[in-house]
C-alpha cells in the first residue's frame, strides 16, 4: 500500500498541517477500514452510501426538514432552532474555518485516497476545502436544537442522523475522520447557540403585537380545518 503525497505537508497552511500531524495515523486508520467494507460489501453498501450522503448536500433536506416543522404549532421552535443552528454552522464553517484552515481533501493528499474515492464515487470531486465537514456541521447544528428542545429521552436519537452522515463522507473518502469530528464539534457550537437564541427571543416574541399572536397560534392545519 502506497501512500504517495498529492499535496507535500509543508506546502499547507500551519492548522492544515497539525491536524494532519496530530490525526493522521487514526485518519489512516479509519479510511483504511472503510475502504475495506467497501471492498468487502460493495455495490449495496454503495448505492446506501451515495443516498445518505447525499441527504445533506448543501443542507437542503435538513432546511426543507425545518421549514416543514415551522408550519405546526406544536414544532414550530424546533424548526426555528434547526434552522438558526443550520445558518450560524454555515457561517462558521463555510464563511470563515474551511478558508482559514485550507486542509485538502483526503483524495487530494494522498494518491492512495484518490484511487479509494474513485472507486467509490462517480459524480466529480467535491469543491472547497476539508474542515470541517460541512455535512456534518450542518447536521449537528440542527439535531442539537433537536435533542434540546423535544423528550431527551428519544431525542438523543437525532444523532444517529449524525453519526451515520459523517461515516458516509468517510466511507467515500471527500473526509478525513478528524473533519467530521471538527463538524461535530462546530455544529454543536452553533446548535446550541441557536437553541440560546430561539429560547430567549421565541417566547418574548409570542407575547408581542399581533405578530406574536400569529407566530404563537398559527397551524397549517387550521386551514385543512377550515376548509371542512
Amino acid at each position: 500500500m502506497t501512500f504517495q503525497d498529492l499535496v507535500p505537508l509543508e506546502q499547507m497552511s500551519a492548522i492544515a498541517q497539525w491536524l494532519n500531524n496530530t490525526f493522521g495515523s487514526m485518519d489512516q486508520a479509519i479510511l483504511t477500514f472503510y475502504h475495506n467494507m467497501h471492498e468487502a460489501l460493495g455495490t449495496p453498501m454503495d448505492i446506501f452510501v451515495q443516498f445518505f450522503t447525499k441527504l445533506g448536500d448543501g443542507g437542503i433536506f435538513l432546511i426543507l426538514l425545518s421549514l416543514f416543522l415551522m408550519l405546526f404549532k406544536k414544532s414550530r421552535k424546533v424548526g426555528i432552532g434547526m434552522l438558526g443552528g443550520i445558518i450560524i454552522g454555515a457561517l462558521f464553517t463555510n464563511i470563515a474555518i474551511k478558508n482559514i484552515v485550507a486542509r485538502p481533501r483526503p483524495y487530494n493528499y494522498l494518491q492512495i485516497y484518490r484511487d479509494w474515492f474513485q472507486s467509490i464515487w462517480h459524480w466529480g470531486f467535491e469543491s472547497e476545502f476539508s474542515f470541517p465537514s460541512g455535512h456534518t456541521t450542518a447536521a449537528m447544528a440542527s439535531m442539537t436544537p433537536v435533542f434540546l428542545f423535544c423528550n431527551k429521552k428519544k431525542s438523543w436519537l437525532a444523532f444517529l442522523f449524525v453519526i451515520v452522515l459523517g461515516a458516509t463522507r468517510n466511507y467515500i473518502m471527500v473526509h478525513f475522520p478528524s473533519d467530521i469530528l471538527g463538524g461535530i464539534i462546530v455544529g454543536g457550537i452553533a446548535g446550541l447557540l441557536s437553541f440560546i437564541i430561539v429560547n430567549a427571543v421565541y417566547d418574548k416574541l409570542c407575547k408581542t403585537g399581533k405578530f406574536g399572536q400569529t407566530l404563537e397560534n398559527a397551524d397549517i392545519r387550521n386551514l385543512f380545518k377550515k376548509k371542512a
